[in-house]
């Protein structure tokens, strides 16, 4: 009788054990580098024209990544927005601390927005303004961060103009709040016009005269 030959048996070598798999690129980034990178690219093109594409390329993230740390393309337009908000509170904070007179606390204010609002190869203006204004339109949420922020520029003008008073630079007979909605509205025409090419000479010669406007004659 033949006996049938048995198969060898083959015993499988054993595999490692395959890990989880990676989603996206690993957290070797700075979020607030991240965010001033979209901050810079948001107030070049505004919500709309700024792509995810041109997210992930300007911060070196791809889209995953960029879900991951900071939510949506929306969620991360409005943190690029509170950046800069945060950014002009830093710039302006020294300039209420300082032990100066109503004119040069105008003076040293307007200058510290035209140093934003010029900042970078090509004018931009003021975000609040020039950009984010116009996305609120349909946006709630945004819309209120702007009703915020043009509330802000106010109470910071009518700090100024109060404390003014407080020193006797100004005639007890002043209209505090109108003198702030007034001095908002001449910081904002400045974006306008910071972003239309406007020269800084011609931009300081405005700011002279509206600070002659606002604080009246030298007492």
């Amino acid at each position: 009788m033949v006996q049938k030959k048995k198969k060898p048996v083959v015993v499988a070598t054993p595999q490692p054990a395959a890990g989880p798999k990676r989603r996206g690129r690993p957290r070797a980034y700075e979020p607030d580098v991240a965010i001033g990178q979209a901050l810079a690219l948001f107030r070049r093109g505004g919500f709309a024209a700024t792509s995810l594409d041109d997210l992930s390329e300007v911060t070196g993230m791809n889209r995953p990544s960029l879900y991951g740390a900071f939510g949506d393309k929306r969620a991360l337009y409005i943190k690029s927005y509170q950046r800069y908000r945060d950014d002009y509170t830093v710039r302006v904070t020294e300039i209420f601390k300082a032990d100066i007179d109503i004119r040069e606390r105008l003076r040293r204010f307007f200058d510290a927005a035209l140093d934003i609002y010029l900042t970078g190869e090509e004018p931009r203006g003021c975000f609040t303004v020039m950009t984010v204004a116009s996305d609120a339109i349909a946006d709630p949420d945004i819309r209120e961060l702007v009703y915020r922020g043009f509330a802000d520029v106010d109470d910071a003008f009518g700090w100024c103009f109060r404390t003014a008073l407080t020193r006797g630079e100004m005639p007890d007979t002043v209209d505090v709040a109108a003198l702030s909605q007034m001095a908002s509205a001449i910081l904002f025409s400045l974006s306008i016009r910071a972003r239309a090419g406007v020269l800084r000479t011609e931009l300081n010669a405005i700011v002279k005269g509206a600070i002659a406007l606002l604080c009246g004659p030298v007492r």
